[in-house]
């Protein structure tokens, strides 16, 4: 069985020290993303990103949810539910909770993050079947973040000062574990999408996790260059095959 989490094995971003210019609540994302199967490359599932304000009785928040859902003519091969969200300060993206609840054909996983940046721990909660949860305290460093909220943060980088082939890198915790992200940055590159023709600050993705992707040079992530930054097409390669995300639809951006 093809286990595939489509948001997780795509996107691993970079750390920059900035406030939050690119990112507001009412923002919706969505793309659709195709696999590499037998030669041929099938729209496989529909992924979308969205942005809304959530108050507590002690802050405001924002929440950057993102969904994975397979077109229902591919769920009797391989059925994708897929959620992921962050509850970040709207000011500078800093994650405060996270939630993972992943519905992959047969396989069914929930993990819940609290961080505590003060601390640099992370309690986690995590939860296979419906009466199997285990509680953990994790370790992380300084500036960690999850999967989702570092998707976002990279669109904060100002990418205008960075010189053609600079690299940077993120730590990220994911399944408990942190690795090491790096982004490269290629250059600008004009492409034709679904919201018409895009100049974009083309990047490379690596990971220091052989399981996550594969290569090098062969993971490619194309950004607006503008003051939004948003994600408009992309390229992968994992241990399974290769695929594409191309963005479909955006509404409610910032700027």
């Amino acid at each position: 069985m093809l286990r595939l989490s489509f948001l997780f094995i795509f996107f691993i971003s970079i750390a920059v020290n900035s406030q939050n210019n690119s990112v507001a609540a009412g923002e919706k994302l969505v793309f659709t993303a195709s696999y590499n199967m037998s030669g041929i490359l099938n729209d496989l599932a529909q992924v979308v990103m969205e942005t809304s304000e959530v108050k507590t009785s002690k802050a405001t928040l924002l929440r950057l949810k993102c969904t994975a859902t397979t077109y229902s003519k591919w769920d009797h091969f391989f059925k994708i539910r897929d959620l992921y969200e962050s509850y970040v300060n709207p000011k500078n993206l800093t994650p405060y909770l996270y939630n993972r609840d992943i519905n992959e054909g047969s396989y069914y996983k929930n993990m819940k993050y609290t961080f505590s940046h003060k601390t640099n721990t992370v309690k986690t909660v995590q939860k296979k079947k419906r009466n199997q949860v285990e509680n953990k305290t994790v370790s992380i460093n300084s500036g960690t973040k999850d999967i989702v909220s570092a998707l976002y943060y990279m669109r904060l980088f100002d990418y205008e000062s960075m010189g053609v082939g600079t690299s940077k890198t993120i730590t990220i915790i994911f399944d408990r574990k942190e690795f090491k992200g790096k982004i490269t940055f290629l250059g600008k590159e004009t492409i034709s999408t679904a919201i018409g023709k895009k100049e974009c600050y083309k990047l490379t993705i690596g990971s220091s996790e052989s399981h996550v992707l594969q290569g090098n040079n062969t993971n490619f992530l194309w950004l607006t260059a503008d003051a939004n930054k948003i994600p408009v097409y992309g390229k992968f390669k994992i241990p399974v095959g290769n695929g594409e995300l191309k963005i479909k639809s955006a509404s409610g951006l910032k700027n």
